[in-house]
């Protein structure tokens, strides 16, 4: 069973992304669609990852790689074609187009299909391996254009899904160049030989939230059935009210409290600008009176 009752317990199992392809991605000109403030030094940040991975590693932590997670998870049919169904939605790409684009992903194996979930697809790699769709929504892109945008930001897994005592909340995330993570994530903690037939909560559904939106860097779980929670220009109030109501039905938390932030980027996530280290103390960003 997977529990996680606070922010400073020991730590016995960890999920890290390692930065690839994607973030070879980012330019100047996509970087702020993309959030992120620069485009990065990505065999730099490859380095210090797997430093980072290994540092965990010889302390004793099982490391289970993003990627690897997905990769296997797409190996089950039933994943994969909640996946595809869930991304190449007609509401998205047209009533012309999705069902070449899913077609295409379907017949990609493993390796492939999961690079591109993460890295995305330019018009251009897409035409290497079909014929162009009768689609306006196709047909309208340049050759280099996304025809599915990279997801950078799964680099920070801890915003997609969250561990609070012994469930999970997936989350449903607020800015559109996230929200696809979450279907990622809902396949794995469905399907995954790691959780599948392993009975635990999940307190927030994913990407079946809608707008009421919540991501886990606004959640700090302090322990003695306490959540301190964000609310941050990620996490709206009435996502805090939904994920309470499942929490307090399941008997394990019986205080939250929800902190207003500023709707700044400087204060972005709770865990920005609060840091727990101890069961009594934090540490706090200066500028958070």
């Amino acid at each position: 069973m997977y529990r996680v009752d606070s922010e400073v317990g020991r730590l016995h199992q960890v999920v890290l992304h390692r930065p690839g392809l994607e973030l070879k991605r980012l330019t100047p000109a996509n970087k702020d669609r993309l959030l992120f403030d620069d485009v990065l030094w990505v065999s730099r940040a490859q380095a210090e990852h797997d430093v980072l991975a290994q540092t965990l590693r010889d302390a004793g932590v099982t490391v289970h790689l993003f990627g690897d997670l997905l990769r296997e998870v797409v190996e089950i049919r039933q994943a994969r074609e909640f996946i595809l169904g869930r991304i190449f939605d007609e509401r998205i790409y047209g009533p012309l187009a999705v069902t070449a684009l899913r077609e295409c992903f379907d017949a990609m194996d493993s390796d492939t299909l999961t690079e591109h979930l993460i890295a995305g697809i330019t018009k251009r790699e897409l035409l290497d391996r079909i014929p162009e769709p009768r689609s306006i929504a196709v047909h309208v892109l340049d050759p280099d254009d996304f025809v599915l945008e990279p997801l950078p930001n799964h680099l920070y897994p801890r915003d997609t899904s969250t561990w609070i005592h012994s469930g999970v909340a997936i989350h449903s995330m607020r800015r559109p160049a996230r929200m696809r993570e979450t279907v990622h994530y809902q396949a794995i903690y469905r399907w995954h030989p790691l959780f599948a037939g392993t009975q635990f909560p999940v307190w927030s559904p994913g990407s079946d939230d809608g707008e009421a939106t919540t991501e886990g860097g606004d959640i700090l779980v302090l322990g003695g059935g306490a959540v301190l929670v964000g609310l941050s220009e990620r996490t709206t109030p009435a996502g805090v009210e939904r994920l309470a109501r499942r929490l307090f039905a399941g008997g394990e938390v019986d205080r939250i409290v929800a902190l207003r932030l500023p709707h700044r980027r400087a204060f972005m996530h709770l865990d920005t600008v609060m840091t727990m280290v101890d069961p009594e103390t934090f540490t706090k960003y200066a500028g958070l009176s």
